[in-house]
Order: structure tokens, then sequence, then C-alpha cells
């Protein structure tokens, strides 16, 4: 499988092409993330990683849609990201969007009915939300990951104070 490690730095994903803007990193290829399209043809990957990297760019539809260009229909994209209730999200001045379990929404296949932000579509595979160890541990991070209905309830009421931590996303690019 070819995959491409977007924002490598200096952990690239082993097997993988790494693209990175820092002259530093283990990137294969030095580019700005910001600027499109990326050096590549489309459908070029099975799949790609996106490891803390979506809350750094300057447009996250715009970089949605590159990734879509790039990943074969039936490919997967991983993208992991803090949620924006962990302190992480804000303590890093080159964090550019603060993004909660339904960010995504927009690139779905029911698009949330905002289909005009978008012509992309993803199909979701799988949220994952790791939440602070003292949450995890009462239980809270297991709720969360598998009923849908809590994981909402927690979105819009108990967020702010069970904390998240990190969001785990897998897509797959729809034709």
């Amino acid at each position: 499988m070819r995959i491409l490690d977007v924002g490598c730095g200096v952990k690239k994903y082993a097997g993988s092409v790494g693209i990175d803007r820092n002259l530093a990193s283990a990137a294969d290829v030095i580019c700005d993330l910001d600027c499109f399209p990326y050096p590549f043809a489309d459908h070029s990957f099975d799949g790609l990683r996106a490891i803390h990297v979506i809350e750094h760019v300057q447009d996250v539809i715009r970089t949605m849609e590159e990734f879509h260009r790039l990943v074969r229909p039936g490919g997967r994209v991983r993208i992991e990201t803090p949620h924006y209730t962990d302190f992480s999200s804000f303590c890093d001045p080159t964090h550019r969007s603060h993004l909660n379990s339904y960010s995504f929404r927009y690139f779905g296949e029911d698009h949330a009915g905002f289909g005009y932000y978008s012509n992309v579509r993803f199909r979701e595979i799988s949220v994952r939300l790791k939440l602070l160890n003292l949450w995890r541990w009462l239980g809270f991070e297991f709720l969360v990951n598998h009923f849908r209905g809590f994981r909402k309830f927690w979105e819009h009421y108990l967020c702010f104070v069970v904390r998240g931590k990190v969001m785990e996303f897998e897509f797959e690019p729809l034709p």
C-alpha cells in the first residue's frame, strides 16, 4: 500500500511518503501544506495520514478536498487532532482550528445540510475519542465511543467538564 504521511515531522510513518514544510523533518517532499495542489497526481495513494496536522492548516475545507483528490476511492484517510476542550488545543499558537467530533460532518454523505461548503464526500468509518485519564477510568470514554447518542450528549452538555483529549477519525473518500 502506498501511504502519504502529511505533516510527517521527524517521525515519518514507516514505509510512507512524507510531506512537510519543515526542512528539518523526515519528509521526502518539502512543500507548503497550505498551497494546493500538493505535488502528486490524483488518486496516487491508498491511504493518507494527517496526525496532528489539520488543526495547523489555514483552510480545513480545502485541505480535506486535497486529501480527497490524493486518495483513491476505497482508500483510507486517517486524521488525529486535539479535541477543542483539551489544553493542547489552545496552548500551541500554531493551531488555527479547534475541532470537535462533529467538525467533519460537512463532508459526510448527507453533508449535515451544508452541501454548499464542498462537493467532496467521505464515508465516516470511525470516530474515536480519548478523554483525560480520570474520565477514561470512570468509564466516560467507553460511553462516548460506543453510544452515538451519548457522544452527542457529551459534546453538547458535558465536554467542558468531562474534557476530551484527542480525536481519531478514519474516512473513505467517495467518488
